[in-house]
């Protein structure tokens, strides 16, 4: 695996490459839709590799460890052959959902002992038991075993939460050169920068995580509760520091509007279970700005979802049409949302490499971050 810078904006840090992997070549920037438990929820491959477009999937490790488990996966040529999809995936380590369990986990050097949502069954993961279980599951890039701080955080805790993830990228990397791929095809650990809101520990953190030389870098434990102008100053900070040369993964981030701030800041890579999430609410992102289609303002609006739209359901379907399905608690109104949403996050990153390709980023940016902004 390896990426090739193509292309860095002249008026800002916005760049276009190309991560080459053995599933195929992902176009950066780029947005991954979240496949949590092997499925884009509501969303057929054939949807997301035809229409939506998507380059490269999420897997949830936590999720998939505890159902169907490896014991299922494994047999079946891992996620790829499981789910019937040829294209990249990432998987996260577990840590993030260590995080969000925080009643029901305790952290301790050698690892996290957790309770299953599920049936209450009690787990533990090591560093080398997150690199084991997605060596497994097969994704093509693999994530480091971090812990995930909260926000607001204590800066003690914080110091000594990113020097235990330090400590357990070293045994992440450790495990990765003892193990070898379980399938035919190459896997990447990408190690994960953390430091909460803290400008030493976040430039410390990056500094650490360089020097380690890994293909691809991430930025964690953003995007849980700090303001926008916290998440721009800290990706900021950190891009300032990390290789140029090497893809900058920014998790869990965002709306649509931080995705551009993000993308002028030299970040390559998001994930974020937003345009999913909130479109089984009814709220839709278009080119024009935000829609909750359950509002009463479109119940006789004929016009289609998005003028500017590239999924087939934007041509395809109402605003009425899919406010009489919401309202009428229909599947397919959970469908259309999602492929709309995502297909429209997609189209974003499309336009904004176009836009660095030409040149003119930054105009382009500025104009549609106040649409982006508007709610209809």
């Amino acid at each position: 695996m390896h990426f090739e810078l193509e292309k860095t904006d002249e008026k800002s840090k916005a760049r276009i490459g190309k991560l080459h992997t053995d599933h195929g070549v992902i176009e950066t920037p780029i947005f991954m839709p979240v496949g949590t438990a092997g499925t884009v929820k509501g969303v057929h491959q054939h949807e997301l590799e035809k229409d939506i477009e998507a380059q490269i999937i999420l897997g949830n490790t936590y999720h998939l460890f505890l159902r169907p488990g490896l014991d299922v996966i494994e047999p079946a040529g891992g996620l790829h052959k499981f789910m019937n999809w040829d294209k990249p995936i990432l998987t996260d380590s577990g840590g993030y959902q260590v995080y969000s369990l925080s009643g029901a986990r305790k952290i301790k050097e050698e690892g996290v002992t957790f309770q299953s949502h599920i049936d209450g069954s009690y787990h533990f993961f090591s560093p080398e038991k997150a690199i084991d279980i997605q060596r497994s599951i097969g994704a093509d890039i693999i994530m480091a075993f971090d812990e995930c701080t909260p926000y607001p955080c204590d800066y003690e805790y914080a110091k000594q939460s990113m020097h235990m993830t330090h400590r357990w990228l070293k045994r992440c990397m450790t495990q990765m050169n003892k193990t070898q791929p379980k399938y035919s095809h190459d896997q990447a650990l990408f190690p994960i920068i953390q430091g909460s809101t803290y400008k030493d520990l976040r430039a410390e953190s990056a500094e650490t995580i360089a020097s380690h030389d890994a293909i691809g870098n991430a930025i964690g434990g953003l995007s849980v509760g700090e303001p926008d102008d916290e998440l721009y100053e800290m990706t900021d900070l950190v891009c300032s520091i990390l290789p140029t040369e090497k893809p900058r993964y920014l998790m869990g981030v965002g709306t649509p509007v931080n995705l551009l701030e993000c993308i002028s800041m030299g970040v390559d890579m998001f994930d974020c279970v937003m345009p999913s999430r909130n479109a089984r609410h009814g709220m839709l992102f278009t080119s024009e700005g935000i829609i909750n289609i359950r509002n009463k303002k479109w119940e006789k609006d004929f016009s289609q979802l998005d003028p500017n739209g590239t999924s087939f359901v934007d041509s395809t379907y109402s605003k009425a049409y899919l406010r009489h399905l919401s309202k009428s608690k229909e599947h397919l109104a959970i469908q259309i949302s999602t492929i709309h949403n995502l297909s429209f996050y997609l189209w974003l990153v499309k336009e904004a490499r176009e836009h660095i390709k030409a040149g003119d980023f930054v105009t382009w940016k500025n104009i549609m971050i106040p649409k982006l902004k508007n709610r209809l």
